[in-house]
């Protein structure tokens, strides 16, 4: 199993001292130390207008970072493609994959947030709809050097193909679960899927589930599985003090980032969002005492390890680690980077 670097670029902190480009900047630093510390990938998320994040143009950044790396896997985690045109979505991550020699992997979501939405003129009450149109054409326009015409639903135009071309083919192509429909979607078009472990075990039980759940829905497609990742937040601590701070670091960036970012209200939340609506109930709800290895990684070492073990078993390929989530400081961040390099990474080969 391999290990990425993670972040959604969470600033949206009561009394937060450190500004948006400031945290840029050390995301920026943490994905080249991630290189050097011999992680496979750095997936970057976007956001807009501080709604969680603060870093809204991953492509940039990972452009940035591709020039000052050699190994690493560049990602995003996800573009959000009903924000974009799906031309230019395939226009700029084939020609990061041409400018980082073949180093891309792409993933997409629709996002969680009708405040990113708004301004940009999109209906996010048809996002589903936007979204699985948009992913196709993408994928089209990766494989196909011929110019071809979309005549759909959102997206109409004649005689296109793009340029320049990706090194890949495929690039590989993920689809950001939290629920069945995106699952499906991911099977029907061939793409690999990256899972939240908390909104695997609310949705559906566990990760074990989710990866039956998704081979076996590639077999009714009849398309081949992709790969299988997810994601974790990770918090290194050896006293029991540490591990007060950890996990109120952790519940702060649930209160203040997260619940009024999801859609938590019925009746202003569309039908495919609607297991949002138990999942912030449920965070809500939460203590610092209740969270557990479905979505947060904290203890020393072999506890680290011992949990991941159990992600390997139940066929996932990839996890990628949240480290400097709940304002963490960039100092310690890297120092937890490096402590995983050291002491858990080697344990899976």
């Amino acid at each position: 199993m391999k290990f990425g670097y993670f972040t959604l670029s969470d600033n949206a902190y009561r009394d937060n001292p450190r500004t948006p480009n400031q945290f840029v900047a050390d995301i920026v630093a943490e994905a080249i130390a991630a290189d050097e510390l011999g992680y496979h990938s750095a997936w970057i998320g976007e956001h807009h207008f501080s709604t969680l994040g603060v870093l809204s143009c991953p492509d940039l950044a990972l452009a940035y970072i591709a020039a000052r790396t050699r190994r690493i896997r560049l990602a995003p985690a996800v573009t959000v493609l009903p924000l974009h045109h799906p031309i230019r979505v395939a226009e700029q991550w084939a020609s990061l994959d041409l400018l980082s020699g073949g180093r891309v992997d792409f993933a997409a979501g629709r996002g969680y947030d009708r405040r990113e939405y708004a301004p940009l003129g999109v209906d996010f009450d048809a996002n589903q709809a936007i979204f699985e149109e948009g992913m196709a054409i993408v994928q089209r326009l990766w494989a196909d050097a011929a110019p071809y015409t979309h005549r759909g639903t959102h997206y109409r135009f004649d005689d296109v193909a793009i340029t320049p071309r990706p090194v890949q083919q495929p690039i590989p192509s993920y689809v950001a679960s939290f629920s069945r429909p995106s699952i499906e979607l991911a099977a029907r078009l061939g793409c690999g899927l990256i899972v939240a472990p908390f909104a695997a075990a609310m949705s559906f039980g566990g990760l074990a589930e989710v990866a039956r759940l998704y081979h076996d829905t590639c077999a009714r497609h009849g398309t081949t599985p992709g790969r299988l990742m997810c994601s974790y937040f990770l918090h290194f601590h050896d006293t029991p003090e540490q591990e007060q701070a950890a996990r109120a670091r952790q519940m702060r960036y649930y209160r203040e980032c997260v619940i009024p970012s999801f859609p938590g209200d019925p009746a202003t939340a569309p039908p495919s969002y609607r297991y949002f609506i138990d999942m912030v109930a449920r965070l809500k709800q939460a203590r610092a005492e209740d969270l557990t290895d479905n979505a947060v990684l904290l203890g020393n070492a072999a506890r680290i390890t011992e949990v991941l073990k159990r992600v390997e078993a139940a066929g996932f390929d990839e996890v990628i680690l949240y480290f400097n989530v709940g304002l963490k400081p960039h100092a310690m961040v890297l120092e937890e980077m490096d402590r995983f390099a050291q002491q858990v990474a080697p344990s899976f080969g």
